[in-house]
């Protein structure tokens, strides 16, 4: 924390804005469904420990995410223990419905306000070797992304939390996507020691897909249009599909980014990207 308020700037983050942390929710890590471990274990923890991801995989010693780390931290978790490497999440101060990072997943944790002090900030993410940072009490991230006019699934302000995030303590809610009604990930989620939410969905027919998906990328359109149930697709269907195993995960998650940036409950007119992939707007 002192590492990275010693260079930051800027004034301090509105007190009402939250940190939340987006997932798919019906994964599993280490074979086991993401929300009965966390029901299980009581807390979030980092890809270091889990494994898993809906980024890249490479929080392991010598892989990018240990390497990003010791940069942005200077060299605080070096030699720590997975279980002491802080967890990932988003300022999610322009209260979107889907939570501030929805490229990593449909659903999310919605942190109380009391991790906000516990949390530091950069802005673009921190696989892209940001070099602007903040901290709760000095923070000028938020208008730099404003200023980008990225779309939200590119422009979140990554947040880091240190700590452990108890589900008992730092949780508000968790917040689902309504196609998970009726199915286990709702049966395990009232497992949690949290209140559970849910926001209005996300939804994209086939059609709308075929129109806005970027051609350069038309076999990820054509697996979006196999794997849709009834011409529409949800997280729940992109689920279903990750667990056969018989497509690319790396490609269903690029599907995943379709629905994400073309069928979102805050969906807005497209803007620009970082890069060219059909990975943006909620």
């Amino acid at each position: 924390m002192r590492y990275v308020a010693a260079v930051s700037s800027g004034e301090p983050l509105d007190p009402r804005w939250r940190l939340t942390m987006n997932f798919h929710p019906d994964r599993a890590a280490g074979g086991v469904p993401v929300l009965r471990r966390m029901a299980r274990d009581g807390v979030s923890y980092s890809q270091f420990v889990t494994g898993t991801g809906n980024g890249g995989l490479t929080a392991h010693p010598g892989g990018d995410r240990h390497r990003w780390e010791s940069r942005i931290f200077g060299g605080a978790y070096d030699h720590a223990s997975p279980h002491e490497r802080s967890v990932y999440g988003a300022l999610n101060h322009r209260a979107a419905t889907a939570g501030g990072a929805p490229r990593f997943g449909s659903s999310y944790f919605r942190l109380n306000a009391s991790t906000l002090t516990r949390a530091t900030f950069c802005y673009p993410d921190s696989s892209t070797g940001p070099t602007a940072f903040g901290v709760a009490n000095r923070c000028a991230l938020v208008a730099l992304a404003d200023a980008d006019g990225l779309d939200p699934l590119d422009g979140h302000v990554e947040a880091q939390i240190h700590g452990p995030v108890l589900l008992d303590r730092d949780v508000d809610a968790l917040v689902l996507d309504p196609s998970y009604r009726g199915t286990p990930v709702e049966t395990a989620a009232g497992e949690l020691p949290c209140p559970v939410e849910w926001h209005t969905g996300f939804h994209l027919t086939v059609d709308r897909l075929r129109r806005q998906g970027d051609v350069r990328d038309r076999h990820i359109v054509d697996l979006g249009a196999a794997i849709a149930r009834d011409g529409r697709l949800d997280p729940r269907v992109i689920g279903d599909a990750v667990r056969t195993a018989r497509h690319d995960p790396q490609d269903l998650k690029k599907v995943w980014h379709c629905l994400a940036r073309f069928g979102s409950p805050d969906s807005v007119p497209a803007r620009r990207t970082r890069d060219a992939s059909p990975s943006v707007q909620r």
